[in-house]
């Protein structure tokens, strides 16, 4: 293929993704999905290797790409298959994460897979939002090994009323499921076409040569960074179950355009659930180098070939089953990034922001009463500062790319009043650039509710750079008194909770220290 070629081959491939999302957010019930946006699309070929994928949650994505090669070979595909899983030790990163594969067959051949994942806030955890302060992948909810859920173009009812039976709402996720199908449909469909119009021949070599664009261009990019050993460890706050100061550590080896990310000296596994499956870190590390590479680079296989991962058997990182690993996708993901950042801020200052607020900030809430309701979202904070200017306010950084709940919308669907919602004003750290701030948050509960917070930078604020300043540390109160980073706890009527999420850290030049 010639450029013009090439170019629009990798745009209809990753439209077929955009659409894909379109179908899945319009078709949606949940706000969790049709407002917050909390899913992801992608294309992958017939040896599950990333074809494209849209532009939405890096935590997804990445894990998919790194874990879609194992998933494809546990199944025996047939035309007009569906296979839904959520285990975090199957490819899986947390179990609210639901992911629906399909396989594309044309001429009795198969040529490639569609998928998309989605996070369901009700999936089956004794605790509203299915974000529990756990000790076992058991207690977090239901666990979906690789399954079918269609066959032959049909879904299997037993199957699928076996899931929705185990979980509160079963209308709505009957309906966000239904949703899930329908986009993998719509992939399958549009994929089919763009197959069909340039051949499987075309397609193949199309992929060959999307893929090896990639890595020319990720090649030359990763090729700036110089030659060295890098080192760099932070912490995680604490596990929810009394452990704290938590180690990760990364040992990034640069050797031309040949990376080994290494992960030894981590912490092991521990009690609570902020562990995670290799794929989760796999995903903060493709994130972090995918973020040196041009803008243009392909969202592709190729774009990763130069990067080789590691992490300890048993160790947070890499965790064994049964460890609990609900916080895991959600704040050590977010940890991952800022010690690659860490690391590769010693090799080239001028590319790396700060520290950002480094959590998800999760909260989870409802009832399991009389009318029973599960609600869940993340909230943004400060993004880090960097040689090009301040950090943003209030946005979700890194390994997040939802958004807020409109407040109408929170309102409108459950006992809630959001009172106060308004930017943090002075809490991103002071320097030459300033970190951005973090944003403030309160619920006022008009029935009672139990509600668990997963969260973190309440202990360790955000690093700045180059002796600028970190941002200040997050804080979460209940009518005023302070609460823990991770905490499950019951509220009744009238109760305000607030949130007030970490700023962003700040920078300056090594010779203005």
């Amino acid at each position: 293929m010639d450029a013009v070629d090439l170019t629009l081959f990798a745009s209809r491939i990753e439209a077929v993704c955009e659409e894909m999302g379109a179908r899945l957010q319009g078709a949606a019930f949940s706000p969790n999905i049709k407002d917050r946006l909390d899913f992801s699309c992608a294309v992958f070929d017939v040896a599950g290797e990333l074809c494209a994928q849209a532009a939405h949650i890096p935590v997804h994505l990445g894990s998919m790409a790194y874990a879609m090669r194992d998933i494809v070979g546990l199944v025996e595909w047939q035309s007009g298959d569906m296979v839904v899983l959520n285990d975090p030790y199957f490819g899986g990163t947390h179990l609210p994460d639901v992911t629906l594969i399909a396989p594309l067959f044309l001429d009795g051949k198969l040529v490639a897979f569609v998928a998309n994942r989605a996070h369901h806030a009700d999936i089956g955890a004794d605790s509203p939002g299915s974000m529990p302060i756990s000790s076992s992948l058991e207690e977090e909810g239901l666990i979906i090994p690789p399954t079918h859920l269609m066959r032959d173009f049909q879904v299997d009812e037993r199957i699928f009323a076996a899931i929705i039976d185990k979980l509160q709402h079963g209308d709505q996720a009957r309906g966000d499921f239904s949703a899930q199908i329908s986009a993998n449909q719509a992939g399958i469909s549009r994929l089919a076409e763009l197959i069909e119009s340039v051949g499987l021949d075309g397609f193949t070599q199309g992929l060959d040569e999307l893929n090896d664009y990639a890595a020319r261009l990720a090649a030359a990019a990763l090729a700036d960074i110089p030659d060295g050993d890098y080192k760099f460890s932070d912490v995680m706050d604490d596990d929810g179950l009394g452990n704290q100061d938590l180690v990760i550590t990364v040992n990034i080896k640069v050797r031309g355009s040949d990376i080994e990310i290494d992960f030894t000296g981590t912490a092991a596994q521990t009690a609570g659930n902020i562990n995670c499956p290799l794929s989760v870190a796999a995903a903060g590390v493709y994130y972090v180098f995918r973020c040196l590479m041009p803008r243009h680079t392909p969202a592709c296989a190729g774009s990763f070939r130069q990067l080789k991962l590691s992490a300890p058997l048993g160790c947070l990182l890499n965790a064994e089953r049964p460890a609990a690993v609900a916080a895991g996708n959600v704040e050590t993901s977010t940890r991952v990034v800022d010690v690659i950042m860490g690391a590769l801020a010693q090799a080239i200052p001028e590319h790396i922001p700060a520290a950002s607020h480094g959590s998800m900030n999760n909260v989870a809430m409802g009832s399991r009463g009389q009318s029973p309701w599960d609600y869940y979202e993340t909230l943004g904070g400060g993004m880090g500062a960097g040689a090009r200017g301040e950090g943003l306010s209030a946005i979700q950084t890194h390994m997040t790319n939802t958004l807020n709940t409109p407040i109408e919308v929170l309102e409108m669907n459950y006992p809630l009043r959001v009172p106060r919602y308004e930017i943090r004003r002075g809490s991103g750290g002071k320097g030459a650039h300033n970190g951005g701030d973090g944003l403030i948050r309160e619920y006022e509960f008009l029935a009672p509710a139990q509600v668990t917070l997963l969260t973190e930078r309440r202990g360790h604020q955000p690093w700045g750079l180059n002796g600028a300043s970190g941002g200040q540390l997050g804080e979460n109160k209940l009518n005023g008194q302070s609460l823990p980073s991770k905490i499950s706890l019951d509220v009744t009527e009238g109760d305000r909770l607030s949130i007030a999420t970490p700023g962003g850290g700040a920078w300056q030049q090594k010779e203005e220290v």
